[in-house]
């Protein structure tokens, strides 16, 4: 029986690989930019590991490869080690910039190329700005995907950028080819980008908060370079633009295409922002009924949860004092998320939708005559059981998660809902915590949200897919 890895399967994933390396480098040397600006010491570590990952990236890359036997487990095999080798060389980063221990450092790295946003600092206002800014900007990066991102610039047209573009879990094509359509998704990105700088200005935000805030914002990461997050700046004004960056961030770029193009009409027809709104409408006032919400707080939760930002108008030690009912209104939200395609975590809207359609179906077809054909279309476009059950499926896969890292918690003795909040926060990317997360918390329990936020970014199959082939191939 042929082995699921090979020798050959490995030539074929070290080449891209080397090529998305060399970007992680050069995304690692950026904030050396901000550190000259400000005259901050801590630069050697931004080259040193910016030019180590350049430098092993180049080493693989030249490893002889064959793009067209490229296939999709290659891809995803390639998307689960970039992004456990972002983390990494962000990881390196921080302990050398601000003297933290390895696990800590790696939490936050994966926390903030994930877009996560939940952090092990305790103070950030004391960070270098180099330090913040390399933050916000793995946040950007990780929004838009790590080997998004480097098909837009690096990887030719072809069969390799199809199958990279699926392994991130992308699906839509807003141009005929998959290099043309991850180009327009970065066009639109740095508009809403420059959009959102300009905004935060006008409003009266410090440029340096201005930048940080957008990327943060915009990509749904909400790491923020604030200990009071969005509410340090104290303002309605901001805090509706935050809200307007993380819904644009939270709606499928296919969406923003024809929107810009003109076509408006059709943001109203699409289901997921149907969705959308009708679910932020219900918990906003779910919240502000049963739970004496204030309206901004309980429509800024909302959002921030929904499109799983983790932005914050409120401190941690209020949150911990909301009532059961607000948290699960909250987590419910976390669990969702909002639309595929966009830089959104969580189960999706759209699995959502079709796994309600898929139980109205089964049941009106029960209740109908034997051999009536149910009409099963979701926006106009007809649904099949394979997409039905591939919704339930991941689904099931993503709950299984979360409920083995609760278990994990609740044995460490943090509370039932508390864990439950902090696990689907950190697998659904949001970043809205209960106070959980900590320098000190266990370093089981620690690895194991490392693990939620990593299988949350690459939608769990990758990853079920890279330690198949490991196993198979240790196996040899």
């Amino acid at each position: 029986m042929r082995n699921y890895l090979g020798k050959k399967d490995l030539l074929l994933i070290a080449n891209p690989l080397g090529i998305i390396m060399q970007g992680i480098g050069v995304v690692v040397l950026i904030p050396l930019i901000i550190a000259l600006i400000y005259s901050e010491p801590n630069f050697i570590e931004f080259i040193i590991f910016g030019l180590f990952s350049i430098g092993l990236g180049s080493i693989l890359r030249k490893l002889p490869s064959d793009y067209n036997r490229l296939k999709l487990k290659h891809g995803m095999i390639i998307a689960s080690l970039a992004w456990l080798w972002a983390a990494l060389i962000g990881s390196f980063c921080l302990m050398y910039g601000t003297n933290v221990d390895f696990l800590n450092a790696y939490f936050e790295s994966m926390s903030a190329w994930s877009g996560s946003g939940l952090s092990i600092y305790t103070d950030v206002e004391i960070l270098p700005k180099s330090i913040l800014f390399l933050r916000s900007l793995e946040q950007w990066v990780g929004g838009l995907g790590v080997v998004i991102v480097v098909i837009g610039v690096l990887i030719r047209p072809g069969t390799a950028a199809a199958r990279l573009y699926k392994s991130e879990a992308r699906e839509e094509k807003i141009k005929p080819s998959i290099t043309s359509t991850v180009k327009t998704i970065w066009w639109i990105y740095l508009f809403y980008t420059l959009l959102g700088i300009v905004l935060y200005l006008l409003a009266g935000m410090p440029l340096f908060d201005a930048i940080n805030n957008t990327f943060t914002n915009l990509s749904t990461g909400g790491m923020s370079i604030k200990n009071g997050n969005i509410g340090a700046y104290n303002s309605i004004a901001i805090y509706i633009i935050s809200m307007i960056l993380m819904i644009i961030g939270g709606t499928s770029f296919l969406v923003h295409y024809k929107a810009l193009k003109g076509r408006a009409i059709d943001v109203l027809h699409d289901i997921q922002f149907q969705a959308m709104i009708i679910i932020i409408s219900v918990f906003y006032i779910l919240l502000v009924v049963n739970a004496n919400f204030t309206s901004i707080n309980s429509v800024f939760f909302v959002v921030s949860a929904l499109s799983c930002t983790g932005s914050s108008i409120q401190p941690v030690s209020a949150m911990i004092n909301w009532s059961d009912y607000a948290k699960v209104i909250i987590l419910a939200a976390m669990i969702i998320g909002m639309s595929a395609g966009s830089t959104t975590g969580a189960i999706k809207l759209i699995r959502v939708v079709t796994l309600i359609k898929g139980m109205y179906w089964e049941v009106k077809r029960i209740l109908s005559p034997q051999g009536s054909i149910i009409p099963r279309k979701i926006s106009g476009k007809a649904v099949n059981d394979v997409e039905i059950r591939e919704a339930g499926s991941y689904t099931f896969f993503y709950l299984f998660f979360i409920f083995i890292s609760w278990i994990v918690l609740m044995q460490y003795g943090y509370d039932g809902i508390n864990s439950l909040f902090e696990v689907a926060s950190a697998q659904g990317n949001v970043g809205l915590s209960m106070g959980i997360v900590s320098p000190n918390m266990p370093d089981i329990a620690e690895i194991f949200l490392i693990f939620n936020m990593w299988i949350g970014r690459i939608e769990i199959i990758p990853a079920i897919v890279l330690f198949k082939g490991l196993w198979d191939f240790l196996k040899r």
